[in-house]
């Protein structure tokens, strides 16, 4: 049995303005979820696009296809699948929020997630009765097999020891692609606390990142895996929501299990704004507080702004640009509004007549492709090109090292921060030379402060004996 993985290059990996530090960053650890419940005895080659050049003339020809499907690299992911004749299988967020489009270019599709769908289909297609498509519908992390990291070329990543042990989010912003992905089903679960654990002690090295869209989403899930996680030495990244970090002690145990940056989806300094959009977890939360709160306990800011807002007028991109200087914010990822086929906001665009296009490839969030109430579609892409250009140039960071409560905070905010953008060529250089892991130590430096000691690296005691539940409670 031989099947073979792909992760299609989106449509900016061939633009000249292509950043491959993005796409460099982690590994395709949803098609080596899915590896993992192949038996055994299958040949499994498992291909990312971004970080190598895909071979077609396979010889012999593989007997199962699987292809991991993003908006934007939808028309690559189609002409992949009609050049294939083996038996091919589509699936992830594009092939949701549109199933008869992709339909047409399989034998199987896939809806939702596939921990529940994926083994079915594997004992269906070797019974010769695969369905033509699989919804999910039973969302459970439990019995969960290990990941397949032994199909990831970990030297092409600059964050190899990537992990997920949750999936969803329990919130339902109206702009969230991943919400419709959840649709019919738990829109948030997780892994036991021992299974993640577990997961955490099969990487090597110290550094993490935890690619769950809410880690801190059900508080109890996540206090006793912190605690678990206590003394493992680890320094990692995550990503959690304003009202979470607002919440008293659950922060402080993330720190003291090593935390050390976190992505804040902020969205937009309008309230109005976070009211249209759903956002309710952000609607009356102050923001400054959020980004002293972390930077009080040594953790590092990535914040997330989305421009394009219905209530987003000329204005908001320097007004936006200048708060989160002020604030001392390290990295900021700016966004322009893009409404995803199958979200809350794409059916009120479309109702109110506004999408211009549904050229999937330009879905990317650096282009417009609606028709914005307050601004015009070329003010909007040139003010989300001049927000990137004046946040990180030299003297915007070291203006935002001023709110930093320590000199080796001021450091460290310099460093990450004109290390990200400044030395982007460099990033470059060593991803196309294949050497890119060798800047973990650089990494691991300056997430841990310049010089911190490592903490103890025994840890089994600290680690909890039950599972936790599989809700969404927060």
């Amino acid at each position: 049995m031989r099947v073979k993985m792909i992760l299609p290059a989106l449509t900016e990996a061939t633009s000249p303005l292509f950043r491959p530090i993005k796409y460099s960053l982690f590994p395709p650890l949803g098609l080596a979820t899915l590896a993992g419940y192949l038996p055994a005895d299958a040949e499994i080659s498992l291909h990312d696009e971004h970080v190598e050049r895909l071979r077609t003339d396979d010889d012999p020809i593989p007997d199962l296809v699987v292809i991991q499907v993003y908006i934007t690299s939808a028309r690559r992911s189609y002409e992949l699948a009609d050049h294939y004749r083996a038996y091919v299988v589509l699936g992830g967020l594009h092939v949701t929020s549109l199933p008869e489009e992709a339909a047409r270019h399989a034998d199987t599709i896939f809806c939702g997630p596939g921990e529940d769908t994926w083994p079915v289909f594997l004992a269906d297609w070797r019974r010769g009765r695969a369905q033509k498509r699989y919804v999910s519908t039973d969302r459970t992390l439990a019995g969960l097999p290990p990941v397949r990291r032994d199909l990831i070329a970990r030297h092409r990543y600059l964050v190899p020891n990537s992990i997920v042990v949750s999936r969803g989010c329990p919130h339902h912003c109206d702009f969230c692609y991943k919400d419709a992905f959840f649709e019919g089903g738990k829109s948030f679960y997780t892994q036991t606390v021992d299974a993640a654990l577990a997961e955490i002690d099969r990487l090597p090295g110290r550094h993490l990142y935890f690619l769950d869209d809410h880690l801190f989403g059900n508080r109890r899930f996540a206090a006793e895996l912190f605690e678990g996680m206590r003394g493992m030495g680890r320094l990692w990244q995550a990503a959690s929501t304003v009202d979470s970090i607002l919440a008293p002690d659950l922060l402080e145990q993330a720190v003291e299990a090593g935390l050390r940056s976190l992505f804040v989806g902020f969205e937009t300094i309008n309230d109005t704004n976070l009211v249209t959009s759903r956002k309710r977890q952000n609607i009356g939360r102050d923001y400054g507080a959020v980004v002293r709160r972390l930077h009080d306990v040594g953790v590092m800011v990535n914040a997330s702004f989305v421009f394009g807002m219905d209530d987003d007028g000329p204005d908001v991109f320097d007004k936006t640009v200048d708060w989160a200087i002020r604030q001392g914010i390290e990295t900021a990822t700016f966004h322009i509004m893009t409404p995803y086929p199958g979200t809350a906001l794409f059916d009120r665009i479309a109702d109110q007549g506004r999408i211009v296009h549904r050229d999937w490839d330009r879905y990317d969030t650096r282009h417009v492709v609606f028709k914005p109430r307050n601004l015009t579609a070329e003010q909007l892409e040139a003010g989300y090109w001049r927000a990137y250009r004046d946040f990180y140039k030299w003297g915007s960071i070291w203006r935002g090292t001023a709110s930093q409560p320590s000199m080796r905070g001021r450091l460290r905010h310099l460093a990450y921060a004109g290390g990200w953008k400044k030395f982007e060529p460099l990033w470059n250089l060593a991803i196309r030379s294949h050497q890119v892991l060798h800047a973990l130590p650089l990494l691991e430096s300056v997430l841990s402060g310049f010089g911190e000691r490592p903490a103890n690296t025994t840890h089994k005691d600290a680690r909890k004996a039950h599972p936790a539940p599989q809700d969404s409670s927060t």
